[in-house]
C-alpha cells in the first residue's frame, strides 16, 4: 500500500497575522516566504488578505515577484472575498496567480452576516468565480465557517457545493472557523463531503480553542483531506491554528503519511517566526519548544546509557536539534555523567557524587546551571587547585552620559600577553564587547564568536538587590556555547560569562 501525499498550506503570513499584537513588515514577510518555500519545502503559502493597505500590497508584490523567480509562483496564495472582483484584480495587480476566495460556509452567516438568501450568495462567487477565470487566476473556495454549517445547516453546505461549477475550482478548503469541532465530527464530516462529492480536492483548515487542531488535522487526513492548513508555531487568532511541526510529526509518525517538508529546517523557521512576531515560543512546545529534547529526570538520563530506553521516534536530530541532559536538582549521576562525557571530562565515582551534591544545592536555590559551568564547579568541589585561566581581565571600565554613546576602556591578559583597547557601542556591555573583538581581531588575528542570545534574570528572592544571573549563548563551531554568572551588577555579570566562554574556547584551541 503507497504512502498517502498530504499537501502542506502554511498560513503563517496571513492567519499567523492574525495573533494579537502581530504584524509583519513586508521584508518580513518575503524573508520568511523564501523560507518556508525553499528551504522548509511546504506545497504553498498564504500569504495575506487582498485590499488590506499598500505595506501588504508591496510584500504580496515582493513574494511573488520571488516566487516567479524560483517558478514557484503557483505556489503564493492570497485570500480574497465576494466583492466584485476587486479582490481579484488586486492580487492580479500584485502579480498572483491564485485566489484563496472567501464563502460563507455556514446558513448563518450567509443570512445574518451578509443578509442575502443562499441562492444570491451563489449567484455572486459564481460571478467572482467567472471573473477569476477570465483573469487568468487559479481559484481555491474557503468555505467560512464550514464546522457550524455541517452541524446547522448541512443541507445549505450541499446547496452551495451542488450550485457551483466545481470544476472551475481547484480546491475546497474546508475551515473549523471558530475551532468547535473534536476529531469524531471531522472524520464524520468530512466523510459526508467524501462520499457525495469524490473527485473533489479538499483542504482542512483547524482551529485550537479546544487545544485539538492537531488531532482534527489527523482526523481529516484519516477521512480523505488532501490538503491541512497549518502556521508555524501555531500562530493565529485566538488560540492559534494547527502548528507545522507537530502537523508534520504526527503524520509521518503515526499515520505514515508522506509530505514535501523538510523536517531539518523547521527548528530554524520556528525561531525566525519567533523573532519577527515577537510571541515566544513556549518551552514545552512540541518539537520546537527550549525543554522538549531536555532530559530532566536522572533515572531517563541512565535509561538512554541501556539501549535508548527513553528514546522516541522524535529523535533531535531530525529537526536539526540535539539531546540535552538538564543540570539541577532531578539530575541526578547518570544526567551529570552524560554531559561530563560531552566534556571529555572524567571523574570517578566518588567525585561524581560530590559534583552531583552540588549541583542539587545549586538547583534547591533555582540557580540555572549549564554544561559549560561543569569545569568551574568540578574545580571547585574537588578542591583544586584550580583552573588556570588563559583570557583574565585585568582592569576595565565602563561609561555612560546623557546625549554620548556608552564606552568602555579595557585591558586583558590572553596566555600571557597584556592587551589594552577601547571601543563606543549601543551599550555598556556592547562597547565591552567590541573592545575585545578588537584585541582579537588585530592583535590576534582571530574571530570572536558571534552573540546568539543574552538573558538576564533574578535569581531566587526576586528582589531588586538581589544578585543578577545572566546567561550568554555564543555561536561556535556547529553548535551554541552557553555560559552563566552571578554579580550584583548585570554588566559585570555578563562580563564574567563572556570570560568564562573565552577560557573554554582557549582551552578548546590548545
Amino acid at each position: 500500500m503507497s504512502q498517502q501525499f498530504v499537501e502542506i498550506l502554511d498560513c503563517t503570513l496571513r492567519d499567523g497575522e492574525q495573533t494579537s499584537g502581530v504584524s509583519f513588515l513586508p521584508h518580513e514577510k518575503l524573508v520568511m516566504a523564501r523560507k518556508l518555500l525553499r528551504d522548509v519545502n511546504v506545497d504553498r503559502i498564504e500569504v495575506a488578505s487582498a485590499r488590506v493597505s499598500d505595506g501588504e500590497k508591496d510584500a504580496v508584490t515582493m513574494i511573488c515577484r520571488y516566487a516567479q523567480q524560483i517558478n514557484r509562483l503557483d505556489s503564493v496564495e492570497v485570500l480574497g472575498f465576494v466583492d466584485g472582483g476587486q479582490s481579484i484584480d488586486w492580487i492580479a495587480n500584485c502579480g498572483g496567480k491564485v485566489i484563496n476566495l472567501l464563502a460563507k460556509g455556514s446558513l448563518k452567516h450567509c443570512t445574518h452576516q451578509l443578509h442575502k438568501t443562499p441562492e444570491q450568495h451563489i449567484a455572486d462567487i459564481q460571478s467572482e468565480l467567472n471573473y477569476a477565470i477570465e483573469k487568468g487566476l487559479q481559484v481555491n473556495l474557503y468555505l467560512e465557517d464550514w464546522s457550524n454549517g455541517m452541524k446547522d445547516s448541512p443541507d445549505y453546505v450541499y446547496q452551495l457545493m451542488d450550485s457551483l461549477t466545481l470544476s472551475a475550482i481547484k480546491r475546497v478548503m474546508l475551515p473549523d472557523t471558530l475551532g468547535v469541532m473534536n476529531p469524531l465530527q471531522v472524520v464524520e464530516y468530512f466523510r459526508k463531503m467524501m462520499k457525495r462529492y469524490p473527485d473533489v480536492h479538499f483542504d482542512y483548515h483547524a482551529h485550537n480553542d479546544y487545544d485539538l487542531a492537531v488531532s482534527n488535522s489527523l482526523a481529516a487526513v484519516l477521512s480523505g483531506a488532501k490538503g491541512l492548513h497549518v502556521t508555524v508555531n501555531g500562530l493565529g487568532e485566538r488560540c492559534g491554528n494547527a502548528p507545522l511541526a507537530s502537523v508534520q510529526a504526527i503524520l509521518k509518525d503515526q499515520f505514515h503519511a508522506k509530505t514535501n517538508i523538510n523536517e531539518s529546517q523547521l527548528n530554524d523557521i520556528s525561531r525566525m517566526v519567533e523573532s519577527f512576531s515577537g510571541i515566544s515560543v513556549a518551552p514545552n512546545q512540541p518539537i520546537v519548544g527550549e525543554n522538549v529534547f531536555t532530559q530532566v529526570a536522572g533515572v531517563h538520563a541512565d535509561g538512554d546509557t541501556k539501549d535508548k530506553l527513553y528514546y522516541n521516534e522524535l529523535m533531535p536530530e531530525r529537526f536539526g536539534r540535539k539531546r540535552e541532559y538538564a543540570l539541577g536538582k532531578n539530575s541526578g549521576k547518570a544526567n551529570i555523567a552524560k554531559n561530563l562525557e560531552e566534556l571529555g571530562l572524567e571523574l570517578t565515582p566518588e567525585q561524581t557524587k560530590r559534583v552531583t551534591q552540588r549541583i542539587t544545592e545549586l538547583g534547591d536555590k533555582k540557580e540555572i546551571v549549564t554544561q559549560e559551568d561543569l569545569p568551574y564547579i568540578v574545580s571547585d568541589v574537588l578542591k583544586h587547585d584550580g583552573r588556570a585561566d588563559k583570557v583574565k581581565l585585568v582592569s576595565y571600565v565602563v561609561s555612560t552620559a546623557y546625549g554620548l554613546k556608552p564606552g568602555a576602556n579595557i585591558k586583558v591578559e590572553i596566555n600571557g600577553q597584556q592587551y589594552e583597547a577601547g571601543a563606543t557601542g549601543d551599550g555598556q556591555y556592547d562597547a565591552f564587547v567590541k573592545a575585545l573583538r578588537y584585541i582579537y581581531r588585530k592583535h590576534l588575528n582571530r574571530t570572536f564568536p558571534i552573540l546568539a542570545n543574552y538573558q538576564v534574570t533574578i535569581p531566587p528572592g526576586g528582589r531588586t538587590d538581589a544578585l543578577v544571573q545572566t546567561v550568554i549563548s555564543w555561536h561556535y563551531k556547529d553548535g551554541i556555547l552557553r555560559t552563566r554568572a552571578l554579580d550584583a551588577d548585570q554588566t559585570e555579570a555578563a562580563i564574567k560569562a563572556t570570560f568564562k566562554m573565552l577560557n573554554i574556547v582557549e582551552d578548546d584551541l590548545s
